[in-house]
């Protein structure tokens, strides 16, 4: 004999449906028996479990690559960016910020050569006196030679030498001039020599100006 699964009536073991509510009939297992129990309990959907991604998530959006990694923390703002090439590097303190590739122009404005020139004329030599000093200093500080002979010290010298001093150090700005543009040995020095040699010591000036305006501009 063979019972219904659904409504626990008996019907002949040949039988495909259940007589009374049409049910199929694939088992023999009585009404409210242990196997009528487990086939209703087989038949029940499985359900998967929800897999819960908040951990991953925030893990590795908020916490890690993006927020506290490689976007915020490192390379972009205390790597590359902010700390690093940028601001600290090559920008500021290197390259850019020292005018041909040596020391810090802090401090150096670019100065006006027709200006100067009327000044000295116009002053009868004193403004050039200052001019002189001004650019050995600032020449010194751009070529790194931050231990040469000050500008004062270069015009006493010069009185106390008669002009002599004056000569040398015409020589030694034109080598200096020559490192600010990035070519030691340049011709330089022998140029202001030969300058000087024919009273065109304020050509000379002129010329280191120029080096100078272009260095800090």
């Amino acid at each position: 004999m063979k019972y219904c699964p659904n409504c626990g009536a008996a019907s002949n073991d040949n039988a495909l449906f259940c007589g009374e509510c049409g049910t199929p009939l694939n088992g023999g297992a009585a009404p409210g028996g242990n196997e009528a129990q487990g086939a209703a309990s087989y038949e029940q959907p499985v359900v998967e479990p929800k897999v819960d991604n908040t951990a991953y998530n925030n893990t590795d959006q908020n916490s890690g690559y993006q927020n506290n990694g490689y976007q915020n923390a490192g390379y972009q703002n205390n790597g590359y960016q902010n700390g690093g090439y940028q601001n600290n590097g090559y920008q500021n303190n290197g390259y850019q910020g020292g005018g041909y590739g040596y020391q810090n122009n802090s401090g150096i404005v670019p100065r006006s050569i027709p200006v100067a020139i009327i000044l000295s004329l116009v002053t009868c030599g004193i403004y050039g006196i200052y001019w002189m000093i001004k650019i050995n200093d600032e020449v010194n500080q751009l070529s790194g030679d931050i231990n040469g002979t000050s500008g004062g010290m270069v015009v006493l010298f010069t009185l106390i030498t008669c002009g002599i001093y004056g000569w040398f150090w015409i020589y030694k700005m034109g080598q200096k001039v020559d490192a600010i543009k990035g070519m030691p040995g340049g011709n330089s020095a022998i140029l202001y020599l030969l300058l000087q040699f024919f009273g065109l010591g304020i050509v000379n000036y002129c010329l280191i100006q120029d080096v100078i305006n272009k260095a800090v501009q």
